[in-house]
């Protein structure tokens, strides 16, 4: 058990790389490097936002945490604990009654068979809660996000997305997690129906004492959702600070560019930043992409890379 500075959890070195195949053979193509030694804590109680564009190894990252993926390199640490399974002397529902994740489209996350009651409580039923404390643990939580205990009996489709979002949210929170990832939690939703979510979800993180790994391509939801803030650029982190800091003075020429490209209500107050110069290596086009050059981590002072 970790102490109470410590990390909540702790990227070490993490790398993730998937193999390539073509043909009909499936003969070894190559290897992406989705994620590619990162290194990165998230504090017990703080919201962590981490951003960058679509395809940089942000849901890979997540992924892992909650061990839908392993690492092919480096280590991840819970608590001061590796979370790999098979630890001898160790149940491993430690982990997931300690740990939850919020995705993307809720929709594709709910089994459409099941009522959202049974889709809710099946952590509890993983970690073996019996049937009364399941029910009222339910109806409970179903309160909690502001729906009604009686859509448990109700099926994913009889729910607006914002609703499913919410459904989503109760399965997360069922189990009292200390953490939760929240992957693109309100991409999926339109602009109003974002603001309840967000507004909901810094709710329970107050009443519960959450901390949140918030992951997100949209600067304005990073920026009011987090307390410190990690750009991601082609599977590595290549800048780090605490929200204020960030926004207000970037130092990475990625990050100063995904400030210029964010919409503003005045353009008069708009990052006066261009793309930067960020240049193909001369390799076959299918592999480039994951081996431009990135211009050098920050100096000392927005926490540059390890």
């Amino acid at each position: 058990m970790s102490s109470a500075s410590s990390p909540l959890l702790d990227f070490r070195d993490v790398s993730r790389s998937f193999t390539v195949r073509q043909g009909v053979l499936g003969r070894v193509r190559g290897e992406v490097r989705a994620v590619d030694g990162v290194s990165l804590s998230v504090r017990r109680g703080e919201t962590l936002g981490l951003v960058g564009e679509s395809g940089c190894g942000k849901s890979t990252l997540a992924r892992m945490a909650v061990r839908l993926l392993p690492p092919t390199g480096g280590e991840i640490l819970f608590d001061g604990e590796s979370v790999l399974p098979g630890v001898p002397g160790r149940n491993d529902t430690w982990y997931s009654r300690r740990l939850q994740m919020i995705f993307q489209d809720p929709f594709s996350s709910l089994n459409p068979r099941l009522r959202i009651g049974t889709s809710i409580a099946e952590p509890l039923m993983a970690i073996g809660a019996p049937s009364a404390e399941r029910q009222e643990r339910v109806g409970e939580i179903l309160r909690r996000v502001g729906l009604q205990p009686g859509h448990a009996g109700r099926y994913p489709h009889e729910f607006s997305g914002g609703q499913r979002q919410r459904v989503a949210i109760a399965r997360a929170l069922v189990t009292r997690p200390e953490l939760v990832v929240c992957d693109e939690a309100v991409s999926a939703l339109d602009a109003s129906v974002q603001a309840q979510v967000l507004n909901l979800l810094k709710e329970v993180q107050a009443d519960f004492g959450l901390t949140y790994f918030f992951i997100s391509h949209d600067l304005s939801v990073v920026g009011y959702m987090s307390d410190r803030v990690a750009v991601m650029y082609l599977g590595r982190i290549v800048e780090q600070a605490d929200r204020n800091t960030l926004f207000g003075s970037a130092a990475h020429p990625y990050t100063k560019a995904l400030l210029a490209a964010a919409p503003v209500h005045d353009p008069a107050k708009r990052h006066p930043v261009g793309r930067p110069d960020l240049q193909p290596e001369d390799e076959e086009p299918l592999f480039a992409a994951r081996r431009v050059r990135v211009p050098s981590p920050v100096p000392a002072g927005n926490a540059p890379l390890p």
